[in-house]
């Protein structure tokens, strides 16, 4: 489970470190941290339920270097099937505050996903889709991305960072599909 965003305390807060949120969040909740590890340009955690175990991770890279940490991180703990591998990432392709739970597909001009779908040679990967919407009048979407939000949106994006969450622990849980049909058939 890797949540996107970039490193560095300029970035914190920003709609494009909303990934990286929610999987600190789910840590939170499983009442562990994340550390960085050696060889995978990630800070992570291994978390256990049972007999499942579940790695969170954060990349360390900036968001366009994304695909070097999740490389890393499936080859270390044999994700070979990437239908394991989830990625939460911020989408302008949702409104700000939606959550939805997608398999495969484009990369909608999202550079992190980019570098992962270039580096793992697929795009066969879970994702989690934290909605962002599209930014206002004619301004570019990388200014949208890496700016804050304005405190009402927020509120919509913190409900979305634990909805997030919950959606990866639901994939966790019960699968994909699960997660799908309990998180895309919102409104």
């Amino acid at each position: 489970m890797v949540g996107l965003g970039n490193p560095g305390p300029e970035y914190a807060g920003t709609r494009h470190n909303l990934g990286a949120e929610a999987v600190r969040r789910l840590a939170e909740r499983c009442g562990t941290g994340l550390r960085p590890e050696r060889g995978t340009n990630a800070s992570t955690a291994l978390v256990r339920r049972g007999e499942r175990s579940m790695v969170l991770a954060v990349p360390q890279t900036y968001m366009n270097d994304s695909g070097l940490a999740v490389r890393s991180l499936a080859r270390r703990y044999g994700a070979g099937e990437l239908s394991r591998v989830v990625v939460v990432h911020d989408e302008l392709d949702l409104e700000p505050g939606v959550v939805r739970v997608k398999e495969g597909g484009g990369i909608a001009g999202h550079n992190g996903l980019r570098s992962i779908a270039q580096h793992l040679h697929s795009r066969d990967f879970l994702r989690v889709r934290v909605g962002i919407g599209k930014p206002p009048g004619r301004a570019q979407g990388v200014d949208h991305v890496l700016r804050r939000p304005s405190a009402k949106e927020r509120q919509l994006i913190e409900v979305a960072v634990e909805e997030a969450a919950d959606a990866v622990e639901e994939i966790w849980a019960n699968g994909p599909a699960a997660a799908m049909n309990r998180f895309n058939t919102r409104s």
